[in-house]
């Protein structure tokens, strides 16, 4: 797959699971310092990454939550839980990564995620604002 086209492709998956005005917002304030960094983002993570068939959207997703609370990337985190509701993913399915994600990388991590998810699951259409020059989503 050409490089066009794997962008092609994350740029459709990656406004189907994070929103369109999410990424539009992330382009935008990326300027022309971080506009690279957001095409390969785009490309990469998105394109030759969630472009990928032998997972589904919403098993990636489940792997994203409990990967980004076990780092701490909190406001990740928050895009991917509003992101795996797009994909299908029930609450419960969520409680039951985020125990999972407690028992083997710490209660700690485990409680802040918890934290982020019933915040998320509270107010599900609230929208994270991609506000730092070149963040990645």
């Amino acid at each position: 797959m050409s490089k066009s086209a794997l962008f092609d492709k994350g740029l459709q998956i990656r406004k189907d699971v994070v929103g369109e005005d999410y990424v539009q917002r992330a382009f935008d304030k990326a300027g022309e310092f971080g506009r690279d960094f957001q095409e390969l983002v785009t490309e990469y993570c998105w394109g030759a990454s969630w472009g990928r068939d032998a997972l589904s959207r919403r098993d990636r997703s489940l792997l994203n939550i409990v990967i980004l609370g076990t780092l701490g990337r909190n406001e990740e985190l928050a895009l991917h839980l509003r992101g795996a509701l797009r994909n299908g993913v029930t609450s419960d399915e969520i409680r039951d990564a985020l125990i999972q994600l407690a028992i083997y990388a710490g209660v700690p991590a485990g409680v802040e995620s918890f934290r982020i998810a019933q915040d998320v699951l509270e107010n599900p259409e609230s929208q994270p604002t991609a506000h730092s020059k070149g963040q990645k989503p």
